[in-house]
């Protein structure tokens, strides 16, 4: 990362890392289509109304996972073999400790909140249980997460999507099997999905275990170095809540769906499954511009951070207009996978048009925030993000849905929030550039 080319480096992290987001939403869209075709509407939309949730739960502390990435990306751009190490130590066992309390907190709130998004009488016994027995499997979802980042930090996004592949597959054969043999419903989709994880995270567990390099996990070294965690913390809290937030405002915007019916929640949720393949690419160009700039700043090279962003957002412009038309073109029959009653498609459809034209500005937003992260600066991107996002996308629905309550209106408020949180996120990165660049160099000076 820190010697010879660029793209075609940035491209050979970015693209396993947009693989492993995308099989991830294949295997989450199966669970959709699982019981959309062999449960019906009302088990299709409990599991959709529940993305926002799981989303809200689990974003702040994949947040920190992102802290542990850039830290530990910055120690071996260092040379530090012994930050390394604790590093990685520290990571895994917050992984766990946090899922356990994920999982105590989230029984205790899940009737609450989904009570909270209106979820419709019909749907919630369905969507009481998916959401309950997922949130049994968080340790093991969260240990996942760390562990992709411990092998992010390092320029390796080949395990994680190897060790997801082998578990996904192994969740598409459990969906079929609870829903159609056990005669389960959102529940047994959700069982399913905690026990590919368990898979998936026991894989790259034994992996680091056997390793042979710094990111070695030695079992009996395990244990939180407080410094360590206070560093990961000052760069992951704020990129959590700014995920966070995106989830927040997606919870109101979700209970607003609810309100339009059972038809629209379950074209919601198809669309979602087919829209969140454009973001996954995006997001990866983003945590490439994280740990590629994670490391050259930590070794002192400020030219190599430039043109990771200048590189990045090329890449990430180009891959994200040929997948978002591809969505666009091919809307109805990829909507026609998961239901095809004609309500359902066509409601698909307008949430396709909606997100994925103006999907571009996106790019902006996470090549913008990640560059930030990889320098240290997840603060302000998170605060950029409350009010633009957060902000923006609460007074549409309160204001202007409120008053017209269509769902093209409702979905209108996606590209404006997005193209305000762009415009600030430039603004912030040029206000700051001077001091990160200076901070790289003198790194570099030492």
């Amino acid at each position: 990362m820190v010697n010879g080319s660029l793209g075609d480096k940035i491209l050979e992290f970015a693209v396993p890392l947009a693989f492993t987001g995308i099989l991830q939403q294949v295997f989450n869209a199966a669970d959709v289509a699982v019981v959309g075709r062999f449960v019906g509407k009302n088990a299709m939309a409990a599991v959709g109304s529940n993305a926002p949730i799981v989303g809200l739960m689990v974003n702040l502390f994949v947040g920190i996972s992102l802290g542990a990435n850039v830290v530990i990306a910055r120690f071996t751009g260092q040379g530090n073999e012994k930050g390394v190490r604790k590093s990685v130590n520290t990571a895994v066992l917050v992984a766990v400790i946090s899922g356990v309390l994920l999982t105590i907190i989230g029984w205790l709130v899940s009737r609450p909140l989904l009570e909270l998004m209106s979820v419709p009488k019909q749907v919630m016994p369905m969507a009481l249980a998916y959401l309950r027995m997922y949130l049994l499997g968080m340790p093991v979802i969260l240990l996942y997460n760390f562990e992709s980042a411990i092998f992010r930090s390092q320029g390796d996004t080949t395990t994680p999507l190897i060790c997801l592949l082998a578990a996904g597959i192994l969740n598409v054969i459990l969906n079929l099997f609870f829903v159609i043999v056990v005669n389960m419903t959102a529940d047994g989709v959700a069982l399913a999905t905690v026990i590919s994880n368990v898979v998936s995270s026991s894989l790259m567990f034994v992996i680091l275990c056997r390793s042979k390099s710094n990111i070695k996990i030695e079992i009996k070294e395990l244990g939180i170095n407080k410094h360590i965690l206070s560093q990961m913390l000052k760069i992951g809290v704020p990129a959590g809540l700014q995920g966070m937030v995106f989830s927040f405002s997606n919870i109101c915007i979700q209970s607003a769906v609810n309100s339009l019916g059972a038809d629209i929640m379950a074209a919601s949720s198809a669309a979602f499954n087919i829209e969140i393949f454009a973001y996954y690419i995006i997001n990866a160009f983003g945590q490439a511009s994280t740990t590629f700039i994670g490391q050259n700043s930590g070794a002192g090279k400020p030219d190599r951070c430039k043109r990771t962003l200048r590189l990045g957002l090329m890449q990430a412009f180009a891959v994200t207009v040929v997948i978002s038309s591809l969505g666009i073109l091919m809307a109805e029959p990829l909507l026609r996978i998961f239901n095809d009653d004609a309500i359902v498609l066509h409601y698909g459809k307008i949430r396709l048009m909606f997100i994925l034209i103006p999907e571009v500005l996106n790019v902006i937003i996470e090549l913008f925030s990640g560059t930030m992260r990889g320098f240290g600066y997840s603060l302000g991107p998170a605060l950029i993000s409350l009010l633009g996002i957060c902000g923006t996308r609460l007074i549409w629905v309160f204001l202007v849905f409120d008053h017209h309550s269509t769902f093209a209106m409702l979905m209108t408020c996606y590209p404006i929030s997005w193209a305000v949180t762009a415009v600030a996120l430039i603004i912030l990165y040029l206000i700051k550039k001077k001091k990160f660049y200076l901070s790289v160099k003198s790194t570099g000076n030492e």
